[in-house]
């Protein structure tokens, strides 16, 4: 058990760095709200060498903490609308073979900005924002691509590492 809560506690730290890393970088897509998600590389890791529970509880405490450390509370109803959208879609595409953790990004990208858009929808009372899901389908494919793109390798070590320490 105390394996099991250090290791969590591991990835929770790494996905906050990396958010808070990505929020340092003035990487700037040109299209209001888009971010790379870097955590999103250590959530799809956890999906995959790590138990299901465990990877939805590294997503959420860090949607939690990184809110509250660095946000708002508009910031938390958006991402954990968005994180957790995106969990479960990248859960269910990570059971379903012929999936690589690439297309399980991917996936994960795209309902991430699907969950954001439609919790911006719920709060300003309005589906005006809908013409707004294109150009937010098309981030997360590229997003989602890159990360999945790195994660391949990460989940790759991981696994093998994590074999090992069993």
């Amino acid at each position: 058990m105390t394996r099991k809560i250090t290791i969590t506690a591991l990835f929770v730290a790494l996905a906050m760095v990396l958010s808070y890393v990505e929020a340092l970088i003035p990487f700037n897509f040109g299209i209001p709200g888009v971010k790379l998600g870097l955590a999103n590389l250590v959530v799809v890791t956890a999906l995959y060498v790590l138990d299901a529970k465990t990877a939805f509880a590294v997503s959420v405490i860090r949607i939690i903490l990184i809110s509250v450390t660095f946000g708002n509370i508009a910031a938390l109803v958006y991402s954990l609308a968005g994180g957790i959208l995106s969990y479960f879609v990248m859960l269910a595409i990570s059971r379903i073979k012929g999936f690589s953790p690439v297309g399980v990004s991917v996936a994960g990208g795209v309902s991430h900005n699907l969950g954001q858009l439609i919790a911006a929808m719920l709060v300003i009372e309005s589906l005006s924002l809908s013409y707004y899901l294109p150009v937010l389908m098309i981030a997360g494919v590229i997003t989602g691509l890159l990360i999945g793109l790195v994660a391949k390798p990460v989940i790759a070590a991981m696994s093998e590492y994590m074999g090992r320490e069993k």
